[in-house]
């Protein structure tokens, strides 16, 4: 169960952050980092080994790279699943141990997959099914990760841990690129297109096996053992989980799908949509997007922090509200040259870092302890899957069809879908018996 620190914690006073607490912190974070990168280093480098392992002309074999990208996103379901089965019988720090050795496994393969020339069409397939292990590895990890940190995190800190541990994405993703160009600084474009693409799977293998040994020495979550301690058999099944949590499956949906499409469209997508707007060329727009994810980055702590002074739901509400007033404006400057594009991506960068920041600790924090994984991991996997692996097909085809201004009105839609989640969470039990206790502690201030 929940407590009132878990939304708003009393600021009568101050407490230092445990060592302990800083390791599990650390295990959280690492987790995400690895995944980011490994996920970033498929779409970055797919350009390079996409003739290699897929064969056939540069079109056919880019088309199959990223349909292996996008059966790793609908294996996330399966992932959650079991993983988050794992997680919640077995233990977090199991789970997560479990999903950094198959990340780090399947990059090391990656690295050194025979190509096409060698083994044929068996190169694509082998290629994908590592997509296929990573994907279930990543659909396991965030559910766990968030669990792990919300029953972690000491209550006063526990959407700066969130913002924290959920950072370890944008930084993946600036390492991603970081390694392109230091690739293309040492040894060259050519080069990397003749097998140099190898090293970067090389490097995500060995920062998994880095967060191996770092979450080797975290602690188990004690809410998880003591809940396990005292109902060691419950593990109702996926069906009865939905059913019996269907406001809090219904409020992780909305928050997932506005935070999935949000982030997809403006730290990902929006270099391709000013491109094919004119706006921009795509190499430049891209190359400025490392600025951006940096001061997304740097932003998260703080809307961190916001939220733990100045109450979760009030901060989220003010943020989703703002994001969805000023997302159209300010992409319809962009697009018509009213705003530059840099200044445009760094505004709509900064609308979406509060639910960057809170949004995955707080989902888990809607579901019983003993279901938390499972039950957050099946829902926010699918929505991933379903919306955000095919979100870049859906905007290249409106984009086709010439209905590109469609686009940012399906992103604002989304954002408004999130906003909706801070009120169907006040149907949820575990929600809103914590917001009774803040409620209380706030009077008696």
């Amino acid at each position: 169960m929940t407590d009132a620190s878990t939304l708003r914690p009393s600021a009568t006073h101050r407490t230092p952050v445990a060592p302990h607490r800083r390791r599990e912190l650390t295990a959280a974070t690492v987790g995400a980092i690895v995944e980011s990168f490994d996920w970033s280093i498929y779409v970055v480098f797919a350009v390079y080994f996409a003739a290699d392992l897929f064969g056939g002309d540069s079109l056919s074999s880019m088309l199959a790279a990223y349909g292996g990208f996008t059966v790793g996103f609908l294996a996330r379901p399966i992932g959650g699943v079991l993983l988050g089965r794992l997680s919640d019988s077995r233990g977090r720090k199991f789970s997560l141990l479990v999903s950094m050795s198959l990340v780090s496994a399947a990059s090391l393969v990656f690295a050194v997959l025979p190509g096409s020339a060698s083994i044929g069409v068996w190169a694509a397939v082998l290629a994908v099914a590592i997509r296929v292990v990573q994907g279930m590895a990543y659909g396991g990890e965030g559910p766990t990760v968030a669990a792990y940190v919300a029953e972690t995190a000491p209550p006063r800190h526990r959407y700066l841990f969130s913002a924290i541990s959920y950072g370890g994405v944008m930084f993946g993703s600036l390492l991603a690129f970081g390694m392109v160009a230091v690739l293309n600084a040492t040894i060259g474009s050519d080069a990397i297109y003749h097998g140099g693409w190898r090293w970067a799977f090389v490097a995500g293998g060995l920062l998994g096996l880095l967060a191996l040994w770092v979450r080797s020495f975290a602690p188990e979550s004690e809410e998880l053992l003591e809940a396990n301690r005292a109902e060691p058999q419950r593990r109702p099944s996926i069906l009865s989980i939905l059913n019996n949590h269907r406001w809090a499956v219904l409020t992780v949906f909305l928050s997932t799908f506005g935070m999935t499409i949000g982030y997809y469209f403006a730290l990902v997508y929006l270099p391709k949509y000013a491109a094919a707007l004119g706006i921009t060329d795509a190499t430049t727009a891209s190359s400025l997007m490392t600025p951006v994810l940096a001061i997304v980055l740097i932003a998260m702590p703080f809307a961190g922090l916001l939220a733990d002074r100045a109450g979760l739901l009030r901060v989220m509400r003010i943020a989703y509200a703002i994001a969805a007033v000023c997302l159209l404006p300010i992409v319809f400057a962009m697009v018509h040259g009213v705003l530059p594009f840099e200044v445009a991506a760094i505004l709509l960068g900064l609308l979406m870092v509060t639910g960057m920041s809170v949004g995955h600790v707080f989902c888990a924090m809607l579901m019983p302890v003993e279901v938390r994984a499972v039950g957050t991991g099946i829902v926010t996997a699918t929505t991933i899957a379903v919306f955000g692996g095919t979100f870049p097909m859906l905007a290249e085809w409106l984009i086709g069809i010439g209905l590109s201004t469609v686009i940012p009105f399906y992103v604002a839609g989304a954002v408004l879908a999130s906003f909706a989640c801070t009120f169907t969470v006040m149907k949820v039990d575990l929600f809103t018996a914590a917001s009774t206790k803040e409620n209380s502690d706030v009077g008696s201030r």
